[in-house]
């Protein structure tokens, strides 16, 4: 382990709720423990976003490793900002503290993780941020890093000595059965409640064998790392057993919860977004509908007891992890105040419920859904709707989705439709090739929703992408042993080489989608109603606009594609890039572009702001990564 410009920061004197932080801070990844991305401050607003500028950069200066065979993926992290400090994770899991007004590095922790080789997941190395716990005198933060939770002093960036051995624990040292570590990973921060920090973990899909890693969430002592409590998401011959056929819960690994979580610090109650159980496309060895996979899941943050849960997706085919932190807020409705817990998912379905008792906020209907035509496999036969909100993203595919840019890219869309299966949503994977729609990266993504107390809404990033569901028998081996699996080969774009034109530099072009846009859209929900205020198209993309094939037409929005989400502001303004190069600032009333800036590179993160003691309210988002710089970008008003 290495710590790097080591520099001294001051005061750590904090109030020791940190969910009570004063209001230019962004004291968790969500900007509160119950993730609404929501910020009080209004000196940025309607009348002088026009006026933002950037201010500041910041570098995370990583590159590919060869001796050890790594690359950086997306820097995806959304900074802490507590104390004129921001604290954050880079691609290869570093800890970073930077002064919040200027950008300076105070301090790096750099845990090697690349020293175990490439990050397990197949998008490179990847982290969205850490978590911040203090008594009032000293202040930790936390990383999960691979299979490990490392507690590094605040002020210097140095491991605590009395937090398990040498300032760590193993994650993966207890767990239902024993796991190759190296398949075994985290990419979304924890979360700490009280004098506990609560992690889940992540496992590559492409991982798909008996006894592969499990979902086990784990709580530990801030103090000590002592372990607490220990909840696997797929019940041990308990309760919910019987949904897992032919006692496949004693083999079946992931249903992990890989995204970031939620949870309420006044109750204790955490709320966790599970995911597909092994393998995510094929279901044959656990027949049955698989609690509490792809299941909203509360629980008691002090003990880690079940207090309710709602199955969101029955016996999972699609890939449909919950992938975002339920929002937490409160809403009036019928004259009283409802607490509410909302899971946006990659389905487009909004389902929100009562987060005390899980009661939902508006009834939900079984319907029945195609049935699976794979040999072993038997597909649920409904699947759980909410009757409001409607939905917020396109479902299902048909002939209507195809593109139709020119006659000529429609005959070829429709073409590469015939080839596979369609249908509505929850159409399963078949050995033909199913095209599912939303595809693997929602509906929404990690970056999830935005809630406005202000005015009971909610705001909602979803990508319009479908996805080629096609079996095949794999070829056996250590890492993939399974009846079926995903041909992660088989794509869906049009191959544009095939179209008539006599542009030779088509050949070089890329391919184009096989669906129509809006590829990405940004919607407000009333939550006192379920009523949509607004859906409008959100960013744009440039590699479809500029394609030969397109060259010099009149194009409508495109939208972008992307799971990062939006923050929202007292100032009555949105901010996101939604997963594209440029940051826009929308008006949160009605979703007109007030303001936008080019970021110069993609800018795949949730942004997040503050407000400096010296009274400068500051806009922030992770840039780059990959095989470009990964860049922190800060932006405010000129003066």
């Amino acid at each position: 382990m290495r710590i790097q410009r080591l520099v001294m920061i001051g005061s750590l004197l904090l109030a020791p709720d940190l969910a009570a932080q004063r209001p230019g801070e962004w004291p968790t990844w969500g900007g509160d423990p119950g993730a609404s991305k929501y910020s009080r401050l209004g000196d940025i607003n309607r009348d002088n976003v026009a006026r933002l500028t950037r201010i500041w950069e910041w570098e995370t200066g990583e590159r590919p490793l060869e001796a050890w065979k790594t690359r950086p993926g997306l820097f995806q992290a959304t900074p802490l900002m507590i104390a004129d400090t921001l604290y954050l994770s880079t691609p290869y899991n570093q800890v970073v503290a930077l002064d919040a007004a200027t950008g300076r590095e105070w301090w790096r922790f750099d845990p090697e993780a690349y020293r175990a080789g490439q990050a397990p997941n197949g998008t490179g190395f990847v982290h969205r941020g850490v978590a911040a716990w203090t008594d009032g005198r000293v202040r930790r933060i936390f990383l999960n890093t691979r299979w490990r939770l490392i507690a590094l002093d605040a002020a210097t960036g140095r491991p605590v000595p009395s937090f398990g051995t040498a300032g760590e624990v193993d994650l993966a040292a207890d767990l239902v059965w024993a796991v190759n570590r190296k398949r075994y990973t985290n990419t979304s921060p924890p979360v700490v409640w009280g004098d506990l920090v609560i992690v889940g973990n992540g496992v590559a899909d492409k991982f798909t064998y008996r006894k592969d890693p499990p979902g086990d969430v784990q709580a530990f002592d801030v103090r000590t790392g002592r372990r607490v409590w220990k909840w696997s998401p797929i019940p041990q011959g308990g309760e919910g057993a019987d949904t897992w056929e032919g006692e496949s819960w004693r083999f079946t690994g992931h249903t992990n919860v890989w995204a970031p979580f939620s949870v309420d610090a006044a109750r204790g109650l955490v709320y966790l977004p599970v995911s597909t159980p092994s393998n995510d496309w094929y279901g044959g060895r656990r027949k049955g509908a698989n609690l509490f996979a792809e299941s909203l899941v509360c629980l008691d943050a002090r003990t880690g007891a079940r207090k309710w849960y709602f199955q969101i997706v029955h016996h999972g085919l699609w890939d449909y992890d919950l992938p975002t932190a339920p929002v937490l807020g409160t809403v009036q409705q019928n004259g009283k105040p409802v607490d509410f817990v909302a899971m946006p998912t990659k389905m487009g379905l909004l389902y929100v419920f009562d987060r005390v008792t899980g009661r939902p906020l508006w009834p939900i209907e079984e319907r029945p859904v195609p049935a699976s035509d794979v040999p072993g496999e038997r597909a649920s036969a409904t699947q759980p709707f909410p009757t409001r909100p409607a939905p917020y993203a396109r479902q299902g595919f048909s002939a209507a989705e195809v593109i139709d840019f020119t006659p000529e890219l429609r005959r070829l869309g429709l073409e590469t439709m015939a080839r596979y299966r369609a249908g509505s949503l929850f159409t399963p994977p078949s050995l033909l090739g199913t095209i599912a729609m939303p595809g693997l990266i929602g509906g929404s993504g990690w970056g999830g929703g935005a809630y406005d107390p202000e005015t009971g809404t909610i705001y909602l990033k979803a990508t319009n992408q479908p996805a080629l569901l096609k079996l095949v028998k794999p070829a056996p081996s250590e890492s993939l042993d399974v009846e079926y699996a995903l041909d992660f080969a088989a794509g869906l774009d049009l191959d544009t080489k095939s179209a008539h034109s006599p542009d030779d530099a088509l050949h070089e072009a890329g391919a184009l989608p096989i669906n129509k846009p809006p590829y990405g859209t940004l919607t407000a929900i009333d939550l006192a109603t379920g009523d949509h205020r607004w859906q409008v198209v959100f960013g744009d993309s440039p590699w479809i606009r500029n394609h030969p094939l397109l060259r010099g037409r009149s194009l409508p929005p495109l939208g972008v594609i992307g799971a990062p989400g939006m923050i929202v502001t007292g100032g009555g303004l949105l901010f996101g890039t939604g997963g594209g190069s440029t940051l826009y600032a929308l008006d949160k009333t009605d979703g007109r572009v007030l303001w936008q800036a080019d970021l110069g590179q993609i800018g795949y993160a949730n942004p997040m702001t503050y407000r400096t003691r010296a009274g400068r309210q500051i806009v922030v988002v992770a840039t780059g990564g990959g095989t470009a710089p990964g860049r922190l970008q800060a932006f405010a008003v000129a003066r």
